[in-house]
This record gives structure tokens, sequence and C-alpha cells, in this order.
């Protein structure tokens, strides 16, 4: 009996990465500021309650941004409002109140309850405004009758501020709080950090319309 050939398998064909996908495609940083519905700020989540830091790369991924030291955990999640570009060049920073902590990605839509003014000094003796929005989770039901920084316990915002003191102090940098703003005078920042985002983005665009100068190559 003659063995029956072996069928040829017909190789499975490897799928390669699109090169024509959207430029925005997972960029979080360029979702809108508001939720269309509710009108309540976006806040997309980098570093969860409990966590180690994470940072957003604009490029469409998290990165791992610092191990804290031993016994030091972010008090609430962290993340930006995106759309938003503070003095430093980044996002604006939001602290989060919610029930249960979300995961780094996660967009959440969040009641503005003020601000915690600061200026913060790096490494190299460069000082700028560098404020920390506080707000909570719209759906939040432990925090639901919060409105303002006013509604929380005084003792939670010294902590708060301690935290941020504390953390860069661990990078080298200093954090010094100057003042507490009511949910009004924040969303004043959050509409000044919407229109340096617009500026940026539209001179990126203008610069892009240029035709580009060739150096050449020492």
């Amino acid at each position: 009996m003659k063995a029956a050939k072996a069928k040829s398998e017909t190789p499975i064909p490897t799928r390669k990465p699109s090169t024509n996908a959207p430029a925005n495609l997972f960029l979080l940083h360029r979702l809108p500021i508001r939720d269309e519905e509710s009108g309540e700020l976006n806040v997309v989540i980098e570093t969860p309650k409990g966590s180690r830091k994470f940072d957003y790369d604009e490029r469409g991924f998290f990165k791992l941004g610092g191990v804290l030291p031993a016994g030091a955990v972010f008090p609430f999640d962290f993340g930006f409002v995106p759309s938003t570009l503070g003095e430093d060049g980044d996002p604006l920073d939001v602290l989060l109140l919610m029930d249960e902590p979300a995961f780094a990605g996660c967009v959440i839509t969040a009641r503005l309850l003020g601000a915690i003014q600061a200026e913060q000094t790096e490494r190299d003796g460069d000082a700028m405004r560098n404020d920390r929005l506080i707000a909570v989770a719209a759906n939040s039901r432990a925090h639901g009758e919060v409105r303002a920084l006013d509604d929380l316990s005084k003792s939670l915002l010294d902590e708060i501020e301690h935290f941020f003191v504390s953390y860069n102090a661990v990078k080298g940098k200093q954090f010094e709080p100057q003042g507490r703003l009511d949910p009004a005078p924040a969303d004043a920042l959050v509409k000044a950090g919407a229109q340096l985002f617009s500026r940026k983005n539209n001179g990126a665009k203008s610069a892009s319309a240029k035709p580009k100068t060739h150096r050449a190559k020492r």
C-alpha cells in the first residue's frame, strides 16, 4: 500500500502592522477636555491609588515613571486633563478622589473641586508653576456630596500637599504649595491650559506646512 501523500500546509500569513493607522489613534492626550453629555472634566489616569508611578507617553503608551520609597504610595488616583498644557509643558495634573482605584489609561468623568497652587523647582534650579488640580469621580458614592476643597477635611488636604512635597524631594526637586483655589479659579486654569495646548498645536501645524530646510551633515 502506498503511503498517502502529506497535504501541503498553507503557510499562515504574518500580519504586519499597518502604516496607515490614523495619526491620533490611542493618543489619550488629544481627547476632549470635557465629557460631551455632562460637561464635566475628562481625566486620564496615569497612576492608580497605591501604585508605583507610571507616565503616559504621547506616542500612545505608558511607561514606568519611578518606584516610590518603601511605605510611600499615591494617596489617590493621579492623572491629567487631556488637550491641556501647563507651564511645565505637560498636561495639567489631577489628583482624583474615587471609591476604588482605576487603572492606567482609564478615562474618568470628574467634577473639579479646586486646585493646589504650587511652585516647583527642578534640580537645575529652574522654577515654574506646577499646580495640582483636585477632582472627584462624577459617579463616586463615597464623595458624592463633595463640591469644593472646603468640603474636604483640612487634615486630608494637608496630607495631600505633604505627599507632593515629599514625593518631589525624593527626586531632588522642591515643591512649594502656595495656596488653594475654589472650583471657579481652578476651572480658569483648565481654560488657560486648553488655550496653551491649542496654540502649541496650531503652531506645530503651521511649521509642518512650511518647506523643510535640509542641512548638510557634519
